[in-house]
């Protein structure tokens, strides 16, 4: 198959979880099929070729959006054009699969351009990430998914969670989606081993390491961490919470820090490489995230890959990826308490933080791999190739 992926982030370009999904699936898929990957470039256009893989990096119209879904616009029919001049000059594509609303006008274009099948992935929903529509650019961001989902042949999401989301939200009936979970490169993790030194730049010996890694958002709920940091000191003393990653909530987390007299016992490392981030998840005793919605939540798999025991809070697809007191801990989303009961119970129980990190690093490799993972996904656009071609339109 010649497979079209369209996302505006791919590594390095990282914004979020979508880059990382994107370059996993593209990079197993190229194993047997042709895959070009267009993505948005932040300055010029390149194109790398790997083989059976083709990366196109297209920046938008050198114009002055007014707004951010101008910029939006011009970015997706940056994309399409391309993704068109590409499909005349070196051959059609068999399917094209767009990766969330951000590319959704890119994707119907060269649909209806080329008359072939689209699918869509919905990695999260506005209405999730807002818990609710409160304005005019989110109500235009939902109706551009709702618009997204009707446009696919098939729905992409990566939990059960998402399933009912999906349905609820934009009236999808059963067999229009399908669950193919996100998954993890354990053999990522094989080579990398605990750094004593390394460690050392982030907590003293004595010390044990929560850590946590991601946006500075509301909905990662790093807050709710932060505001259970004291009741964890008072149930373990010698911990040290280490925070990597940034975002727009950064100066309030580091201010309430101060504000609980716990600027000592919390860093901010800011943004960090891949490797310092596997080395971290090698280090750490505890990883903790805390989300208040998660419609998958790939950093649980790398934490679990890297054989650090893992506490999350029961929302979206970490209450499926974790079984409470088997492969991680579980606590009520949103409660404090309940979140640093789980985090003492780990720190002060080495039998049951070993066992679960155990647990958790097999359930990584053998029911989330991404060989696994993208052979499902072939599957499926291998019978939407076969009942396309029963269609006058995609034959016209």
């Amino acid at each position: 198959m010649r497979i079209l992926q369209l996302t505006w982030e791919y590594p390095p370009r990282i914004i979020g979880g979508i880059s990382r999904v994107v370059e996993n699936i593209s990079q197993n898929l190229s194993k047997e099929n042709t895959v070009y990957v267009i993505t948005f470039s932040d300055d010029y256009e390149r194109y790398e070729d790997h083989g059976k893989l083709k990366i196109i990096r297209v920046p938008k119209y050198s114009l002055n959006p007014l707004n951010f879904v101008d910029y939006i616009m011009l970015m997706n029919m940056a994309l399409a054009e391309k993704a068109i001049y590409i499909s005349n000059k070196e051959g059609k594509f068999d399917i094209i699969h767009v990766h969330d609303w951000l590319c959704s006008f890119a994707g119907r274009m060269i649909k209806n351009s080329l008359r072939i099948p689209l699918v869509s992935t919905i990695h999260a929903t506005e209405y999730g990430r807002n818990n609710g529509i409160h304005n005019e650019l989110q109500n235009f961001i939902s109706n551009v998914e709702w618009w997204l989902c009707f446009e696919s042949w098939k729905v992409i999401v990566n939990s059960n969670f998402m399933k009912w989301e999906c349905e609820r939200i934009f009236n999808l009936t059963q067999d229009k989606i399908e669950i193919i979970p996100n998954g993890i490169n354990v053999e990522d993790f094989e080579d990398i081993e605990a750094d004593i030194s390394f460690r050392r730049r982030f907590a003293l010996d004595s010390e044990k390491i929560i850590f946590y890694i991601g946006r500075h958002v509301y909905e990662k709920g790093v807050q709710l961490l932060i505001d259970a940091m004291p009741h964890i000191l008072e149930g373990y003393s010698n911990s040290k919470l280490v925070i990597a990653g940034n975002g727009p909530m950064f100066h309030e987390l580091y201010s309430m820090t101060y504000r609980y007299g716990i600027n000592d016992k919390v860093l901010f490392t800011g943004f960090i490489s891949d490797e310092e981030r596997k080395k971290l998840f090698k280090v750490a005793d505890v990883c903790v995230f805390p989300s208040l919605y998660e419609p998958f939540g790939i950093v649980a798999l790398e934490s679990m890959a890297a054989g650090c025991a893992t506490v999350v809070s029961d929302v979206g697809g970490f209450n499926e990826i974790v079984r409470h007191a088997e492969n991680g801990m579980k606590f009520y989303s949103g409660n404090k308490y309940s979140l640093s009961d789980n985090v003492v119970a780990l720190l002060l129980n080495d039998q049951l933080r070993h066992k679960v990190a155990l647990q958790g690093k097999k359930d990584a490799k053998e029911v989330y791999s991404w060989g696994k993972i993208t052979e499902r996904l072939q599957k499926l656009y291998s019978e939407i190739l076969k009942e396309s071609k029963k269609m006058e339109w995609f034959n016209s």
